[in-house]
């Protein structure tokens, strides 16, 4: 191998960036309990809401370019579409999963997207994960299952949320593999502004035809959707794309499980939601894991 088609090193802001955008996104299932709309409407003002965002990012982005990057190929056009897509999926399944399911299995169940993006980074770029890799991954799902403790419940009248919370897991896993795609061909607030129109155009409809309010009718009910848009999604889901253009498929999504950590430690600061013995050791384990995994990635 030659020293031109050696790998880059990743820079040094790159994994802070991710576990940082995980963070953020940890906030987003209270923002959505405490919605004064419905799944739909919600998850759609997520995305319309961080539009003017996203344009603005790009804007600076193309300034200190220089100059404006190509026109987007065909190829990328549909790529931009076929994310957009995924993470319509996404949002419309782990939204309403909150709602018909407890805060914890909707969690726990929608954080298996790692195993996703792992066995699909291996079949779609031949990324074959080492057995080092593998233990950091059950170790990070463990720490995960731990962190929701004596919360989780199985039993049938979850049954219907559980299902959207796994479906969930398979949306955000294959739109996280569709960002890396991405990644390789265009920055990331271009991807970030142009996937989440397709997003909002999509979630639109679906919640016009769910019959759901689409106005909030309060200030706080609309601070609350500013909230969700600014930071859980344009600056969670941003500072991840970013990263994903730096950092390997398979271990960015388990970084990603700092979400579960950030939403337990959340919910204990806002919500006044105890954190037990049982919680500290899933999030030392989901730590450990994430070093484990590091070493073999």
């Amino acid at each position: 191998m030659t020293a031109s088609a050696l790998p880059r090193p990743a820079p040094a802001w790159a994994l802070p960036a991710l576990a940082l955008g995980a963070a953020f996104i940890g906030g987003s299932p209270i923002f959505v309990r405490l919605s004064e709309l419905g799944p739909t409407a919600t998850a759609f003002w997520r995305l319309a809401l961080a539009l003017p965002l996203y344009y603005a990012w790009m804007k600076i982005a193309d300034h200190r370019r220089g100059a404006p990057p190509p026109p987007l190929a065909p190829g990328s056009r549909r790529r931009l579409i076929l994310a957009g897509l995924l993470f319509t999926g996404d949002l419309f399944s782990w939204h309403w999963s909150i709602h018909m399911t407890s805060v914890a299995n909707s969690t726990l169940l929608a954080n298996f997207a790692p195993v996703f993006v792992v066995f699909g980074a291996w079949l779609l770029f031949g990324d074959r994960p080492r057995p080092v890799f593998l233990a950091g991954l059950a170790l990070t799902v463990a720490g995960a299952a731990c962190l929701i403790g004596e919360s989780f419940s199985i039993g049938t009248q979850n049954a219907a949320g559980d299902g959207l919370a796994l479906v969930t897991a398979f949306f955000f896993g294959t739109y996280l593999l569709a960002v890396k795609d991405l990644r390789e061909r265009l920055d990331a607030p271009r991807l970030m502004l142009w996937s989440s129109v397709v997003t909002a155009a999509a979630l639109l409809p679906l919640a016009l035809v769910t019959g759901e309010s689409i106005l909030p009718t309060s200030l706080e009910g609309f601070l609350v959707l500013l909230g969700l848009a600014w930071i859980s999604q344009a600056l969670g889901q941003g500072l991840i794309a970013e990263a994903f253009g730096h950092l390997p498929a398979g271990f960015s999504s388990l970084v990603i499980l700092i979400e579960p950590l950030s939403a337990a430690i959340l919910g204990w600061v806002l919500l006044g939601e105890a954190l037990g013995p049982w919680q500290a050791l899933g999030g030392a384990l989901i730590l450990f894991g994430i070093f484990v995994a590091r070493r073999g990635s």
